[in-house]
């Protein structure tokens, strides 16, 4: 049955009107209708204090810090048939994001996730009450999914931050954010809350965001478009995470929300602040693919050594292929999502103490924490668009690199990677005829050819080769 809204005042007084000629009974005659309803006491003072609980205390000491980080991407759209057929060509169109983020020091530091401004040309940030401010990005990590942006603004009010550890299964806990930007209305954030569902989750299927999500914290307090970025905080008013992604069938919060434990975060939003860059940990150690058919027995397939790279600290320590390790530190060791969620919380230059079993039997190893091989490698950098490293045997070990010798893409412009494919990670094996042997003579190959006409790169990336065709003029 169709229903539809019907105005009820006007025709409510138009019957008090029509009544007025009839002899009305003596009660209503006795008792005239007031000229004012009853009215209730809404001043703070007057709330009543059942009506404040943890969750309303705990979003009042957040909220004010929690801020909107509105996004502007330029695409390149293709013309269409139309257009090409009377000589179009191909446009640049400016695509809107947005996202949530929050303040984590008075003067203008912000947390937010890396896919809320990767590939943004501009980024701003609104405050509670609407202030908006250009926003510079200081750092972006894409593998933990966070970066660090700052504004030029002082004695912002802050987000507290706790810990995400020891965390209680059932424990109430809150999301806050801006879903949707400004198509609510206003810049006041909104407030979600649900329980912490689940620790240490590792997330194996489709998921918002190009990250590596292990180790998260799972919550059904709803998390929607434009919440990423924003604060999951405990009840007593502390940040406990960062959300960050959704498992959805729909693309809407089904209740299977995914934040980024606070502990990395910090971390990784120091390292940013101090470098513009996080120091990746390494010691060399990498784990045999276990078939499983299925997410339980990826579970409990293992942390089983496959290999381990030359020269690396696990060499140095006497790790071997076929260990299995157990346990790091105070974690447990289940399976390789576990030990990459283990990789992102160590520090270079510390020391890990590994549980690893070997031939049945339990033993303690300690490693030392190491940049990446590439980071100490001495970089070449070619016509100021490319840098390259030479592809050594720690490297191709640790990259899993088919070809023997090469010459590495450490770092790549964006013009160069949009317009020729070629990304960073990428070994570099042949450049017309030529085969490439190290950085150094890539370097020299492609001055040589600099003006002398067409060039074709030949480059190999997981584990397939690729070529790029392109001129240097």
């Amino acid at each position: 049955m169709n229903r539809r809204l019907t105005a009820l005042g006007p025709m409510f007084f138009a019957g008090l009107l029509a009544c007025e000629g009839a002899n009305p009974s003596p009660s209503i005659a006795q008792t005239p209708p007031s000229a004012t309803l009853p009215t209730i006491d809404r001043s703070p003072d007057a709330i009543n204090a059942s009506r404040r609980t943890a969750i309303t205390e705990a979003v009042a000491r957040v909220a004010p810090s929690v801020v909107t980080v509105q996004t502007e991407r330029v695409q390149r759209a293709a013309a269409s048939p139309f257009d090409l057929f009377f000589g179009g060509r191909p446009s640049d169109q400016v695509a809107a994001g947005i996202g949530s983020g929050f303040v984590v020091r008075e003067d203008g530091v912000i947390v937010t996730n890396a896919h809320v401004v990767a590939g943004a040309s501009k980024v701003s940030v609104a405050l509670r009450d609407g202030t908006t401010y250009p926003a510079m990005v200081v750092g972006e990590d894409e593998l933990n999914d966070l970066a660090v942006l700052r504004i030029d603004a002082r004695g912002l009010p802050t987000a507290p931050l706790g810990s995400s550890r020891g965390l209680l299964i059932g424990e109430w806990v809150i999301a806050i954010g801006n879903p949707y930007g400004f198509l609510l209305g206003n810049s006041e954030p909104s407030v979600t809350a649900g329980v912490v569902s689940g620790v240490g989750r590792n997330l194996t299927g489709r998921a918002d965001g190009p990250g590596v999500y292990v180790d998260m914290i799972q919550t059904d307090a709803s998390i929607n478009p434009g919440n990423s970025g924003g604060p999951l905080i405990n009840a007593a008013g502390e940040v406990i995470g960062v959300n960050s992604s959704i498992y959805s069938p729909t693309g809407g919060s089904i209740g299977l929300g995914f934040s980024i434990p606070i502990d990395r975060a910090r971390r990784v939003a120091e390292d940013l602040l101090a470098h513009g860059s996080v120091r990746r940990p390494w010691i060399g150690v990498k784990l045999q693919q276990v078939a499983a058919t299925g997410g339980r027995g990826t579970a409990n397939a293992g942390a089983i050594v496959g290999e381990i790279v030359p020269a690396s600290p696990a060499a140095d320590a006497g790790l071997r292929p076929g260990d299995v390790i157990v346990q790091s530190r105070d974690r447990m060791i289940r399976n390789s999502y576990d030990w990459e969620a283990e990789l992102l919380e160590l520090r270079v230059g510390e020391a890990v103490d590994l549980t690893v079993r070997r031939g049945g039997r339990d033993q303690r190893i300690t490693v030392a924490v190491k940049d990446l091989p590439e980071v100490g490698a001495e970089k070449v950098a070619v016509l100021r668009e490319l840098e390259l490293i030479t592809l050594t045997p720690a490297i191709r070990v640790q990259r899993s690199v088919r070809s023997a010798q090469g010459a590495v893409v450490y770092k790549v412009t964006e013009r160069v990677a949009q317009d020729l494919g070629i990304r960073a990670g990428d070994v570099i094996i042949q450049i017309n005829r030529t085969p490439v042997t190290d950085a150094q003579q890539a370097a020299r190959v492609l001055e040589y050819y600099s003006g002398r006409g067409p060039i074709r790169m030949y480059l190999e990336r997981n584990g397939t080769v690729y070529s790029t065709d392109f001129r240097i003029s």
